[in-house]
């Protein structure tokens, strides 16, 4: 199927856009900021969460009345772009559809900062949600409310990571992972990414330009850790709600981890949306893919929290004493 006519005008647009890797990785964090979207402040609230080494920011996105759940949101960029400002439109977006508060941290970037160490924040932020929620929420010390880990491309490989890690080490608990585009193996020779259909506003030499900056050691690349898809054991990992997009390079690894999670016994549940590119979702207000992403999503969303007793979505985001 080709583009959609709104995806196809925004590709038109952005040709000749300054991209990697031809272009100095400030330079891009910079026009990345510049093009932000930005929502009422008056739904925004900033912090910080500690971490190993000092402390990364984070933003909370609060929904229009009480939060039924906190979501995590870890935000796009291959590990090197993106940030607080950058994601907001899509958060907001989140947290409107779903009812939830949003927390989005700002993990550390490569390549000052390689991997592991975006994983190791991710986990830092989702431990800290955990155990954070009336400090999150403005509530008193009534029962926790559900956590949901959730991220887009990069920020998909890391809200996988943390969900599975999550089973692994005994908590916090989710509820749901949701993974929009995800990155989920370091193959690059895979059949979506050298379909030339799909060399669009991301293309392969790009994600191999992101994981150089990430993980330089190939060796490395296939720890579960960077390539979520490479796990042997998924017990007690949560549900999964994976969107893919047609005309992505990423498309085929975030299906196929769609089918190992169902091999696994994992519920999960995935759509390809027809027509659409890589960070459609996130083009809030620009192409009606998103709109119709969102609102699958807030599905999901939705019937999962009905689905849960109020007595086991409260005990989904208690935080573990062993979990370390």
């Amino acid at each position: 199927m080709a583009l959609d006519e709104a995806t196809a005008a925004l590709v038109a647009r952005s040709a000749g856009d300054p991209r990697p890797p031809g272009v100095p990785v400030a330079e891009l964090r910079r026009l990345r900021r510049e093009a932000a979207v930005r929502i009422s402040p008056g739904r925004v609230t900033d912090g910080v969460i500690p971490v190993a080494g000092g402390t990364i920011p984070v933003r909370i996105i609060a929904p229009d009345g009480p939060p039924r759940a906190v979501i995590v949101f870890y935000h796009a960029g291959g590990w090197v772009l993106g940030g607080l400002d950058e994601c907001e439109a899509e958060a907001g977006a989140l947290a409107e559809r779903t009812g939830c508060v949003v927390v989005c941290p700002s993990y550390r970037l490569a390549p000052e900062y390689r991997y592991p160490t975006a994983v190791q924040d991710a986990w830092a932020a989702l431990r800290w949600a955990a155990a954070s929620t009336a400090q999150i929420t403005g509530g008193g010390a009534g029962p926790a409310l559900p956590l949901i880990v959730a991220g887009e491309s990069a920020g998909g490989n890391l809200a996988a990571v943390v969900a599975r890690r999550s089973a692994e080490r005994g908590g916090p608990g989710v509820l749901l992972q949701v993974l929009i585009c995800p990155v989920t193996d370091s193959d690059t020779g895979g059949l979506s990414y050298t379909d030339p259909a799909n060399q669009l506003l991301l293309d392969r030499d790009e994600m191999i330009w992101f994981w150089d900056q990430y993980v330089p050691d190939p060796v490395a690349r296939r720890h579960p850790d960077a390539s979520p898809l490479q796990a042997v054991f998924f017990n007690g990992v949560p549900p999964a709600v994976i969107l893919t997009a047609e005309h992505d390079v990423l498309r085929d690894e975030g299906e196929l981890y769609a089918m190992r999670l169902v091999q696994a016994g994992v519920p999960a549940e995935h759509r390809r949306f027809a027509g659409q590119i890589h960070g459609f979702l996130g083009r809030v207000g620009v192409l009606p893919g998103s709109a119709d992403g969102l609102d699958w999503i807030a599905g999901h969303v939705g019937r999962a929290l009905t689905a849960v007793p109020a007595s086991a979505a409260a005990g989904a985001s208690a935080v573990s004493g062993s979990a370390g």
